[in-house]
């Protein structure tokens, strides 16, 4: 049976690399929204991973000190999330047409449910 903190150091782990990629990500699309081409939707990519990019690191943190159910689901919810709703404003701009339909609708989706599921994990906190 593996040590209790091996599962949290991890999860620890891939949060930090999420928020590692999505802040690096979020930067690189900034610099591009504002240096290569004018097109508000690699803006508003870059925020949404921007904004984002700090959430990873909270869930590292808060899976150090607490235990709760849903947690592991908000990264996965998270990442599906961003990388569908950002990946169709990167296809609109650099080859002009749609990821997919409702591809971005459906990575929002993905996100508030991120969202709903962290709220959620507040039914029940255990300790570590």
């Amino acid at each position: 049976m593996p040590h209790p903190s091996a599962h949290s150091s991890g999860f620890l782990r891939i949060c930090l690399v999420l928020s590692g990629l999505t802040g690096a990500l979020g930067v690189a699309s900034l610099a591009l929204s504002a240096h290569a081409t004018a097109s508000p939707l690699l803006a508003t990519a870059a925020q949404m991973l921007l904004f984002h990019a700090p959430v990873f690191l909270g869930l590292g943190a808060v899976s150090q000190t607490r235990r709760l159910p849903l947690l592991p689901a908000v990264p996965i919810l998270l990442s599906l999330g961003l990388i569908l709703f950002c990946s169709d404003l990167y296809s609109r701009v650099v080859l002009e047409h749609r990821l997919f339909a409702m591809a971005a609708p459906t990575g929002g989706m993905l996100v508030i449910s991120s969202w709903m599921a962290l709220a959620l994990s507040a039914v029940r906190i255990l300790p570590r």
